[in-house]
């Protein structure tokens, strides 16, 4: 059972969600094979139901970069890792864009030379139960039914991401909520090859290689810019993570500290910080540094490793935060 991340321990909470995220991710990769394989049955011609086919076979990735990332992650410290392995989870979320940029782009180029090359689909006809029947009511049928469940088991995904802080489960649930428009497209495009409206097919497939490459582009940006170290933000990247002012008002509000600021760095589930904090006085007890980095560590799980210097000054790469900025202690305000 896993309830650690490197040398840190996770609450319960965050443990049962971590054991709820992975149990989620194994159902996930169950149904995309069930999906692939259906889908796989009644392909036909149909550029948007090859599209589609392409998308459930990388919707396997996210899943599968979030399991390997999360048994790497586990493991502790060593000399050559000092640091750990966090970084498999910033990893995965590189190969996972990579490869969703990368085939959309394939598909947008396929579906466009079909489109200029005026390919006409054609969709024959399948013996069912002794039935003949259009074989695109099949596919009809088939991206109807498989469209619901991503999109609920994607929302489920959202929730867990954010408790975990984890940014390849929250670009795996991302691609799951927009399953949806993937499987409207592709009934779109296979309903206009029935009516006749060839193009509508090849329009298909470039609105689903579309929504691929977005997916693809938005999630390489933001691995990229984690492998850089930037600024640590929250697990949407949509604004710098709160816990960063949270631990320079702590340390601000230290009766031996003047001013404070620090540089966090984001390793994938949890936070490695190095805080620089300048002194009321010349000299600094061993043990007040050593209690200010322990009070750090207790401010959130996610915490993992912290550095306290005293500095005369602060650099000018962090934000400052005095001592006149924060609720003093035994304030009622």
């Amino acid at each position: 059972m896993i309830a650690r991340f490197g040398h840190t321990e996770l609450p319960e909470r965050q443990a049962r969600v971590l054991r709820r995220a992975i149990h989620l991710e194994w159902i996930t990769l169950a149904f995309l094979a069930v999906t692939a394989t259906l889908v796989f049955l009644v392909l036909g011609n149909s550029q948007a139901m090859k599209a589609a086919w392409t998308e459930d076979l990388l919707s396997f990735i996210p899943p599968i970069a979030f399991l390997i990332a999360v048994r790497l992650a586990r493991r502790r410290p060593t000399v050559r890792h000092p640091y750990g392995f966090h970084r498999s989870v910033a990893i995965g979320h590189l190969v996972a864009a990579v490869a969703l940029t990368a085939m959309g782009l394939f598909l947008i180029v396929d579906s466009g030379i079909g489109l200029l090359t005026a390919e006409h689909p054609t969709i024959g006809t399948v013996n069912l139960f002794g039935v003949t029947i259009w074989l695109g009511w099949l596919m009809v049928a088939v991206m109807a039914v498989t469209g619901i469940p991503p999109v609920i088991v994607g929302r489920m995904k959202l929730g867990l991401a954010r408790e975990l802080h984890d940014k390849v489960l929250y670009a795996d649930a991302d691609m799951n909520k927009a399953d949806w428009m993937t499987s409207v497209g592709t009934i779109v495009g296979v309903l206009g090859i029935g009516v006749g409206l060839w193009w509508m097919d090849a329009a298909a497939a470039i609105f689903i290689a579309g929504s691929i490459v977005h997916d693809g582009i938005s999630n390489l940006r933001a691995a990229v810019v984690d492998l850089m170290d930037a600024r640590a933000t929250t697990f949407d990247d949509a604004h710098p993570h709160p816990l960063v002012d949270r631990v320079d008002q702590y340390l601000a509000g230290l009766p031996w500290v003047r001013e404070a600021g620090s540089r966090v760095r984001d390793e994938g589930h949890v936070f490695h910080i190095e805080a620089f904090v300048v002194p009321r006085r010349r000299k600094v007890a061993l043990a007040d540094v050593d209690s200010a980095r322990q009070g750090c560590v207790a401010l959130d799980w996610k915490i993992q490793d912290v550095v306290v210097v005293p500095v005369p000054a602060l650099p000018d790469i962090v934000d400052a935060i005095t001592v006149d900025a924060v609720t003093p202690r035994g304030s009622t305000a």
